[in-house]
């Protein structure tokens, strides 16, 4: 029972510690009484300050065994001279009370210059004198007595946790936590290896692209929902071997300093990391949420009608994309922020200084106004979105990314054109909602044109009841009639309407299939001809030449 309730008290006591020793120092004054508890009860505090126009008055703490037993006082320039001083005479005195036979403490305060002076088993400790007193807003003699009841009672524990009998009492709460540890961080990889397959899982099902556009967004959200799982996991195996580690440090004299250098050394590359990790984790949650909200938006009707499904799948990725990039910029602003004030950085000055650059910068770049301006325009309006193809001036490709400031298209030999939102003033959308085969089919004028228009509807009719081609068909191929008359023959114009992006697909199989039937029935697609006719005498003498001749040659203008 009684190992119980020291192992319950150690544990609340290093827990307390630890959350103690993530909070900075500050500087702050020191005329009441609050300077009679640490702010960091690991960490010596170097600026409790009064201040005047010639001097600065600073505290420290003086340790023991890693553990704060009073507060000292002194100008800012022999501060850590005094320090040492007595942090020396008080390593002597413990040194050989801990290692003597005898039990016994003398503690006495003698007045030398009307300031009292602590003596410890006949060897000086330190003088305590006005600046400490007034530290602890006390008369200097009350103060030396305070800090012999404080020594007494802390020479006398420290000297306990030395026996034998306490460091066989520790050594068992320490094994006590490795096998919790063990413990602990098996079950915790066990729900690691689950998760891992759930990740996978959910991998597959993302990468199949003819899913309904609410279930890709349900596989989105359990991706960022499994990615904050697996930092939580791991944080939780690091808490277990981190914390216990270094409780066990705690727990132990000989130890203990360690724990307090440990301290002073990860103190800030701990608050960074832990904002760095937390506005990651937001930024995830945060991505999860996005998808959520646009499922709920596509599933109620309210983002786009359901006639089309190609249509919204583009929206939805543009709208997603422009949102969790605003988000992360969000997110990321407000944790450097915050991980200024968690390392004691004043940030009003940063703030002010921040509002008058971004005037500076926004009168200075006027364009980039303009295309963020434009850019949350064409995002709003739907002019385009990721995956459309357009024109825009004299060139186009399909959209690869879009954002408030540019958009980037990837043209047809491969090139990434970036086009800054405020230069887009006229754009052709070739794949909104729906697209259209445009095709012009050239027949010669001594074809019979009923044979060819009848030849050239019944290919598109055909076509058309094809399952495979009818998904991509939105409505019944129109057959406009001769267009006009051209140098390669009559001119047949062809409308077949689409879904997006399938125009191309579907008149290159077109083309093929009309020729397969043009061939069959012996209808030629003309090329472009040119007749030379030659109207001489002499060649039109068929004395001469026994008849008239006519020269008549094709030429290739393609």
């Amino acid at each position: 029972m009684r190992l119980k309730v020291r192992f319950k008290f150690l544990a609340i006591a290093s827990f307390a510690a630890g959350i103690a020793g993530s909070i900075s120092i500050g500087i702050v004054s020191i005329p009441k009484a609050t300077g009679q508890i640490p702010i960091i009860p690991y960490l010596p505090s170097t600026n409790n300050v009064t201040n005047t126009t010639e001097s600065l008055t600073v505290s420290e703490w003086i340790y023991l065994d890693g553990r704060p037993i009073f507060q000292i006082a002194g100008t800012k320039n022999n501060i850590q001279q005094r320090l040492n001083n007595i942090q020396l005479n008080l390593q002597e005195i413990t040194t050989e009370y801990f290692y003597s036979s005898t039990k016994e403490l003398k503690l006495q305060t003698r007045i030398v210059n009307d300031l009292p002076v602590i003596y410890v088993n006949d060897k000086y400790l330190m003088t305590v004198n006005s600046l400490d007193a007034k530290l602890r807003n006390s008369e200097p003699e009350t103060l030396a007595e305070q800090i012999i009841a404080n020594l007494q009672q802390e020479l006398e524990k420290a000297k306990t946790e030395r026996q034998t009998p306490s460091l066989i009492l520790q050594g068992k709460i320490a094994g006590t936590i490795v096998i919790a540890m063990i413990l602990s961080s098996a079950i915790v990889y066990r729900y690691q290896r689950r998760l891992k397959q759930q990740e996978l899982e959910n991998s597959e099902s993302i990468e199949d692209k003819e899913q309904p556009i609410t279930t890709q967004l349900n596989l989105q959200q359990n991706e960022h929902l499994i990615e904050v799982k697996k930092i939580f996991l791991q944080l939780t195996q690091t808490g277990f071997w981190g914390g216990g580690s270094f409780f066990i440090l705690g727990l132990f004299p000989y130890t203990r300093a360690l724990q307090l250098a440990i301290i002073g050394v990860a103190q800030i590359p701990f608050i960074v990391s832990l904002a760095s990790l937390g506005t990651y984790v937001i930024v995830r949650i945060s991505y999860a949420l996005i998808d959520r909200f646009t499922k709920t938006l596509i599933s109620g009707g309210m983002l786009l009608n359901s006639e089309a499904s190609e249509r919204m799948q583009l929206r939805v990725s543009t709208f997603s994309g422009v949102t969790k990039s605003i988000t992360t910029l969000i997110c990321i602003g407000v944790g450097i922020l915050i991980t200024l004030v968690s390392l004691g950085i004043d940030i009003v000055p940063l703030l002010a200084g921040a509002g008058l650059i971004g005037v500076a910068v926004s009168l200075a770049s006027q364009n980039l106004i303009k295309d963020a301006i434009n850019g949350f325009l064409i995002i709003l309006e739907d002019q385009y979105a990721l995956g459309d193809v357009i024109a825009v001036g004299d060139v186009g490709g399909l959209v690869e990314n879009l954002n408030l400031r540019m958009t980037q298209v990837r043209d047809a030999e491969g090139r990434l054109i970036t086009i800054p939102n405020s230069e887009i003033k006229v754009v052709a959308n070739l794949s909104s909602r729906w697209s259209r085969a445009d095709l012009t089919i050239p027949v010669s004028y001594q074809a019979d044109i009923d044979h060819a228009l009848e030849l050239i509807e019944k290919v598109a009719t055909e076509m058309n009841q094809e399952p495979i081609w009818k998904r991509q068909i939105v409505e019944k191929p129109s057959i406009l009639g001769i267009d006009h008359f051209g140098d390669r023959g009559m001119m047949i114009r062809v409308w077949i309407k689409t879904q997006p992006l399938k125009q191309w697909d579907v008149a290159r199989e077109y083309r093929r299939r009309l020729k397969i039937a043009f061939d069959e029935v012996g209808i030629n697609i003309p090329v472009p001809q040119q007749s030379i006719w030659v109207n001489d005498a002499q060649f039109l003498n068929p004395q001469n030449n026994g008849s008239s001749i006519q020269y008549s040659g094709i030429t290739d203008q393609d």
